[in-house]
């Protein structure tokens, strides 16, 4: 079934197309991440900019910014359908190039947008445009590129090149708090407000050239070279089990979502605006959830090759569920020490960790080669668009009315406890099994 059309790959050449794969397919995620990073932790500027006509509220503008951030999660699945569909039918690679120059483009423009005070109520209308169609990238951008490593991966390495993916998800975020704590650092908070916000939206033009050069030299997968190309009519399952395999995976990585865009993106603006902590202070606690995210990812994705993705899957989701809101807790109580509240947002991002390095070899594993790419997008931008997207707006919005600092952590232990459910029915030697 891995064979391409073309003859066999030789040997020596494996590692190499590998490697290739691994960096092309992981590229466009970092800089999908790095962005949602950077719009999440300049929430609060981009509100005053955007969403603040004359005499709106802080609390309001926060809310109709979130709002914005969840439209784009909703056009994910447009995206990973249409996307996915071409992805199946044309080619991994053609597609995946597609996919980073709407994603780059779109990203960019942002920077150089004009605001309320500008072009008056145009101003939130062209920002959710450009969020509309980084929304269609993103979702395209997941499948294509889960699709690509596993493909090209060893059978018995799968959840180790996977893993790269959400890696990427954590490195990206990271570059984005790296990139607002350094501008916070050397300018003065007009000049941030100003114009300093904008650079960080422009940096992903570099970025998104470097990601296109790997992308043109990366090949076809084989699997989709000899089950689809060398094929007039390939089989394709029937839609019910495709639908039904789809709902399921995107229970599986509920929990991962939610619990993800929680600890890792929503929580600078909650701590600015709940615990009323600083600007800097916010980036600090988001780059250690993060920081134990990505310590996490990859030793999960590799113990799963050898003990299952169910068992490390559902130790993350078990350990989110029992310990959010102690944790959360600790971040909240003013006599906790630093270090302390250090370490307790360490875990909590290790913990999510261990969901998301396995998650993208067992969604790749739950759907045949013709309908990989669009079954595992849809089932990771259905999760992303309902419990990540809508994360920020249901915490912030819950908050206000209930007056509830514990909110977040119902949020991310409840969506992980619907994970477990999910998770109890994956079967423990799917990580064994050869792709289909």
């Amino acid at each position: 079934m891995t064979t391409p059309v073309h003859g066999p790959v030789p040997t020596a050449a494996r590692p190499v197309r590998s490697r290739r794969a691994l960096v092309a397919g992981s590229v466009g995620n970092f800089i999908e991440w790095y962005e949602f990073g950077v719009y999440g932790y300049f929430a609060t500027v981009i509100a005053a900019h955007f969403f603040t006509p004359a005499g709106g509220s802080g609390a309001e503008a926060l809310v109709k910014t979130y709002a914005s951030f969840a439209l784009a999660f909703f056009f994910r699945p447009v995206g990973a359908a249409l996307f996915g569909r071409l992805g199946d039918r044309i080619g991994r690679r053609p597609t995946l190039i597609l996919v980073i120059c709407l994603m780059t483009g779109a990203t960019a423009l942002i920077g150089v947008l004009p605001t309320y005070a500008s072009i008056g109520a145009a101003a939130p209308w062209l920002l959710t445009l450009l969020r509309i169609l980084q929304g269609l990238s993103a979702g395209g951008e997941f499948g294509g590129a889960v699709s690509v490593m596993t493909e090209f991966a060893p059978p018995h390495r799968r959840g180790g090149y996977g893993a790269w993916q959400s890696f990427t998800v954590a490195l990206g975020l990271l570059a984005g708090a790296g990139a607002a704590a350094l501008l916070a650092t050397v300018l003065t908070v007009s000049q941030l407000n100003g114009w300093g916000w904008r650079v960080p939206f422009l940096l992903t033009l570099p970025l998104g050239l470097v990601a296109l050069w790997l992308r043109l030299r990366l090949d076809e997968t084989p699997a989709f070279a000899s089950d689809v190309v060398a094929k007039s009519e390939p089989a394709r399952p029937p839609a019910r089990q495709t639908l039904r395999a789809i709902a399921l995976g995107a229970g599986r990585v509920m929990g991962w979502s939610a619990a993800g865009y929680t600890f890792l993106v929503v929580l600078p603006s909650y701590l600015q605006n709940t615990l009323n902590a600083t600007f800097q202070q916010a980036l600090v606690a988001t780059v250690l959830a993060n920081l134990g995210f990505a310590a996490s990812i990859l030793p999960a994705g590799t113990a799963s090759d050898r003990f299952g993705r169910r068992t490390v899957m559902l130790t993350g989701a078990l350990l989110v569920a029992v310990l959010a809101l102690p944790l959360l807790n600790l971040v909240q109580d003013p006599d906790a020490s630093t270090y302390a509240k250090g370490a307790a947002l360490f875990c909590a991002g290790a913990a999510v960790g261990l969901m998301a390095g396995p998650g993208p070899a067992m969604l790749a594993e739950m759907f045949p080669t013709t309908v990989r790419y669009t079954g595992l997008g849809l089932a990771y931008s259905l999760s992303n668009a309902v419990f990540s997207g809508c994360a920020g707006l249901i915490i912030t919005e819950a908050v206000e009315r209930t007056g509830d600092a514990d909110i977040p952590a119902y949020y991310a232990a409840a969506t992980c406890l619907v994970s477990v459910l999910a998770l109890l029915t994956l079967r423990g030697d799917d990580h064994r099994r050869a792709l289909r």
